[in-house]
């Protein structure tokens, strides 16, 4: 048996960086370094119950960090929070962490991208989306690096859409509230629809570019398991719990009069300085968020919408991926209960709904 090689990954306690983590160290044949601010964490924790994660203390934004992280390591997992770092500071550590890679001599580089919906819509100021498009332009900074680089280090992108385990998790931008007995989305949406991406599909894709660098080299997965309507999503709730559920229409107004999970003029980035000319608020970069998902249609591919998915793609690389938000719910349903945590219905319930975002179960705090 040949000896498991060592992933670095930045961005392991996140959401998306959990199912990563577990499905590498799981196959046995992938050994994991993590970086993390405190190895004490319940998240790092979780992360070592799926097996022995080796830990590296400190931030992706040091230089001498990412090199502890990298240093020795044969392949790297990369998503940073920009949350936490703001548009600006996350392009600029995104462009560091992917050069330290290659001084380190790691092999296979996966950034965990977002789509860079500004570009897409041509230009339209209405969709200009600041976390989205910071990640975007690194991911097609790092193919268009790729070209030259791929002898030394062979590069990839995971982009994802919003995770539909937001749309039923505490303080995200898809909340869901109960309101007399129904399951409810007030979202601003239209008839649009959003690509959204289970969190257990991401593992997948990024163990098989782990498993095939020569044909990964290059390669962008767009992530996600098909662009679902509010309608669709209230839908397959209602099917899955038995429990009526809706999805109603919602002016941007009224959205962010209501959507009350941090204050809509914070930096959208909660350690960016508000006095930087290049800081969004909040409120302007959820506005191109959902101005996004408004020009997304629901059909194949999402049609000639903003955000296009490559669902053959997907279907090629992952067979077994969740193909519909009432796979997905059907599922989730019946994880929960196998856990002892109850089913759906009863977890939606406001006194049981969890996090699944860190930077909400952190209160947006943190340092850098």
């Amino acid at each position: 048996m040949s000896t498991p090689r060592l992933i670095a990954v930045i961005g392991g306690t996140g959401a998306q960086g959990i199912p990563i983590i577990r499905d590498l160290v799981q196959s046995g044949s992938y050994t994991v370094r993590a970086l993390t601010r405190d190895p004490s964490s319940a998240r790092f924790t979780q992360l070592q119950a799926f097996g022995p994660v080796e830990p590296v203390v400190g931030t992706f934004a040091s230089e001498a960090d990412l090199r502890a992280v990298f240093r020795g390591a044969w392949g790297a997992f990369v998503n940073l929070d920009g949350f936490n770092a703001g548009e600006k500071t996350e392009m600029y550590w995104a462009i560091r962490a992917y050069e330290l890679a290659i001084e380190e001599g790691v092999q296979v580089y996966v950034y965990g991208n977002l789509d860079y919906t500004y570009k897409k819509s041509g230009y339209r100021p209405e969709f200009r989306a600041g976390h989205l498009d910071g990640k975007g332009r690194i991911g097609e900074w790092i193919l268009w690096q790729n070209r030259e680089n791929q002898h030394r280090m062979k590069a990839a992108l995971l982009t994802t859409g919003p995770y539909i385990e937001m749309a039923i998790s505490k303080q995200t931008a898809i909340p869901l509230n109960v309101e007399d007995g129904i399951a409810t989305w007030r979202l601003p949406l239209s008839t649009g629809a959003i690509p959204l991406t289970a969190l257990d599909d991401c593992g997948v894709y990024a163990k098989w570019l782990f498993d095939h660098p020569h044909l990964a080299s290059g390669l962008n997965i767009p992530a996600s398991i098909s662009h679902i309507s509010g309608a669709s999503l209230a839908s397959a709730f209602a099917t899955t719990t038995g429990h009526p559920g809706r999805y109603i229409d919602t002016s941007p107004e009224d959205f962010f009069a209501s959507w009350r999970a941090y204050g809509d003029v914070q930096p959208a980035g909660y350690n960016a300085d508000p006095a930087d000319p290049a800081t969004m608020s909040l409120r302007d970069n959820f506005a191109g968020f959902w101005a996004v998902w408004r020009a997304s249609g629901a059909g194949e591919g999402g049609e000639g919408g903003v955000s296009r998915k490559d669902y053959a793609l997907l279907d090629e690389i992952h067979p077994g991926r969740i193909r519909s938000a009432e796979e997905w719910f059907r599922r989730e349903h019946e994880r929960g209960v196998k856990a002892g945590l109850g089913g759906l219905w009863e977890r939606v319930q406001p006194e049981n709904m969890a996090h699944v975002l860190k930077l909400s179960e952190d209160g947006r705090s943190g340092r850098l």
